[in-house]
């Protein structure tokens, strides 16, 4: 038996002759922080596809919240779901607007592996505790270059580590006129599919939890992005690509961006403005938002006085800084094994 065929130049040179001229080709990435030898099957960007989905942050995120905190049913959205939900959003449009799939997959699958448990309610816990301060997109880049593989990272590529960095947004912001700044049209495609995926997918578990029913949604929302969560994504998914068609040399000799039409964009930018003042709101006040936040604190507190009682592997990847530990360690908890272990640390 022969060896294999370099199936990875052949792959490259696919992508040279038919992505976008404004594309990234795998063959021309900026390389890793640690140089490493060509797999001969797979491109640069499918390599980092395939540590992240391997990787334990990856895997811990099917039990972390998105929003819902310890929602009674089985079909309410995980952190690892709506990961899913944005790779599939991102690879469409990606497709559509001929850029490379695989590095859009790849950012859209590691965007979200520094989040804490409890959602949104664990990562603002964290940053008023820590002295540091604590983003969630920042956290997924520490997780990526130094906390998985008992220290060593995965070694992933520039481009997919700018994307993991730079996809956050506020939870206010609504893309318009050269929204984007991730570095590359790959990356700005997996910002705006997050934003696609959570605004919908939480319409449709703030109705299943009994927050909000269909006719509450604003009629300017419905009336531009349809009345049911396929309606919308669709609505949004194409107008995406309308809106940024064609990812090509532009006539003025201007580089091209990832928007949406400002008709869609009003209509999402509505429904977001609903979404914050019935659901995230008032999810923020209800009381398993308060017993999560109290949870990291308890956390925080004990591991912090007592350093002691943190694996060996966190201290030894923050060089000793205990806090820092600490806050490397409650991150990375599912939401489960943060409860249990603040129970125990309190008896």
């Amino acid at each position: 038996m022969g060896d294999i065929p370099e199936i990875r130049v052949r792959t490259e040179q696919r992508e040279i002759e038919t992505l976008s001229p404004f594309a990234v080709k795998s063959r021309f990435t900026r390389g890793r922080m640690q140089p490493e030898e060509s797999c001969r099957i797979r491109t640069e960007f499918q390599r980092d596809r395939d540590r992240i989905i391997h990787c334990k942050s990856f895997r811990r995120l099917k039990h972390k919240t998105q929003v819902f905190i310890a929602p009674a049913g089985d079909h309410f959205v995980t952190r690892l779901t709506h990961t899913l939900e944005v790779m599939q959003v991102a690879r469409t449009i990606a497709r559509a607007l001929n850029l490379n799939e695989d590095l859009a997959e790849a950012v859209a699958l590691g965007h979200d592996l520094g989040h804490t448990p409890f959602g949104h309610t664990g990562e603002e816990t964290l940053n008023q505790l820590y002295p540091g301060g604590f983003k969630h997109n920042f956290h997924s880049l520490r997780v990526v270059d130094r906390l998985e593989e008992e220290g060593r990272g995965l070694n992933l590529t520039r481009e997919v580590r700018d994307g993991i960095l730079n996809h956050s947004k506020s939870m206010e912001e609504i893309p318009g006129e050269g929204w984007g700044g991730t570095g590359s049209l790959e990356g700005d495609v997996v910002k705006l599919s997050d934003l696609v995926a959570y605004i919908n997918h939480d319409v449709e578990d703030a109705i299943r939890a009994g927050m909000i029913s269909a006719g509450d949604i604003p009629v300017s929302s419905r009336q531009v992005l349809g009345s049911s969560h396929r309606e919308r994504v669709n609505t949004m998914v194409g107008d995406v690509i309308r809106a940024s068609w064609p990812v090509d040399i532009q006539p003025d000799g201007s580089n091209p961006r990832i928007s949406m039409s400002r008709e869609v964009r009003d209509a999402a930018s509505d429904l977001k403005d609903f979404l914050f003042e019935y659901v995230y709101t008032i999810q923020s006040m209800l009381e398993e938002a308060e017993n999560a936040r109290r949870v990291v604190r308890q956390l925080y507190d004990h591991l912090s006085r007592h350093p002691d009682k943190l694996p060996r592997e966190y201290l030894d990847v923050s060089c000793g800084d205990s806090l820092r530990a600490t806050v490397d360690y409650i991150a990375g908890m599912t939401d489960q094994y943060a409860i249990s272990l603040a129970r125990q640390c309190c008896q």
